[in-house]
């Protein structure tokens, strides 16, 4: 059986039927924040239901249409991720995530799902990856967002529960857009500016600590070259960084409670692509608390990319606040 870290002392690992005591046990702690966006929670309510639940999963997976995998953090399961549904024929699959309260804003969810990601693309080809989420669950919305998904529509009233319809909203990335995980070969890039429009997203949802989710500034390492470069001008003087003193100090305000409610989005941009190097030019808003102060800013980016062996990656930035 593999096991892999998540970090913080989290592990990936298939949630396979013997599992099912511990995932009833954490279902009745995850049933209250989870439930209604996770409709099947509510059917594992005792030994019998959860053993079927994990028992499909694993009936499922033998024929290659769907995967379960738990997310265990210092020994306890606190949720999990899968491929609700898999199409090898089309190159189709759908990735879900659910955690209890205790696992929530620590990130866990985004980078299971990379791993996810990272496996339907890179070893076995897939060419779009969605995500069906219910349009007032915010927090999965958000988890789209930070994955660089994109919104493609809404299937008005598709989902009934509980006396209500839902509307559905789906997510999606595409195989030559994917620039989050971290598989060895680079995947082919027919569009090198759809991957330039990921890079910047993933840059920016790093910082984003809305609606209780935690930032990942791993990701920041993850979209540049190891000696990438940003740049504040806007000052009297230039102030220059590596990246880890750019990541240090932004850690420590988006998880100690002096930046909360935080977002940074693109509202303008003009991209030039030349052969294995491109610019971008950005205008940006932000928005946020300070010190318990409501704010928000707006400013330029410049930025510089430049296609490696692993893909289009950053090498420089720079910004200026208006």
């Amino acid at each position: 059986m593999f096991e892999l870290s998540l970090g913080e002392n989290a592990r990936l690992r298939p949630l396979e039927p013997w599992h099912a005591q511990e995932f009833l046990d954490h279902m009745d702690r995850a049933r209250p924040y989870v439930d209604p966006w996770i409709p099947w929670a509510t059917f594992n309510t005792d030994l019998a239901s959860a053993t079927a639940t994990l028992q499909r999963y694993a009936d499922q997976q033998a024929k290659d249409t769907r995967r379960i995998y738990g997310i265990w953090l210092d020994g306890t399961l606190v949720g999990g991720v899968m491929f609700t549904s898999f199409d090898a024929a089309t190159g189709v699959c759908e990735i879900g995530c659910w955690l209890e309260a205790d696992g929530a804003g620590r990130g866990l969810v985004t980078r299971a799902c990379r791993v996810l990601i990272d496996w339907a693309f890179g070893q076995r080809g897939m060419s779009r990856v969605e995500w069906w989420v219910a349009a007032g669950n915010a927090r999965s919305i958000e988890a789209a967002r930070r994955l660089g998904m994109s919104r493609d529509g809404v299937l008005r009233q598709r989902h009934p529960y509980r006396g209500m319809r839902h509307d559905t909203e789906i997510w999606s990335v595409l195989r030559d857009e994917w620039s989050g995980g971290s598989a060895a070969s680079p995947l082919p890039a027919p569009d090198a500016k759809a991957r330039l429009d990921q890079l910047m997203r993933v840059f920016l949802g790093a910082f984003t600590n809305t609606n209780g989710s935690r930032p990942n500034l791993d990701a920041v390492r993850e979209v540049f070259i190891p000696q990438g470069m940003i740049i504040s001008n806007a000052g009297d003087e230039p102030v220059i960084y590596d990246l880890d003193s750019f990541i240090e100090p932004r850690q420590k305000i988006l998880t100690d409670g002096t930046l909360t409610e935080f977002s940074e989005w693109e509202v303008a941009e003009r991209t030039e692509i030349r052969e294995s190097i491109a610019h971008r030019l950005s205008e940006y808003r932000k928005s946020g608390f300070l010190n318990g102060e409501w704010f928000e800013g707006s400013g330029r980016k410049t930025t510089q990319f430049v296609r490696t062996p692993a893909g289009w990656k950053m090498s420089s930035m720079a910004w200026v606040d208006m």
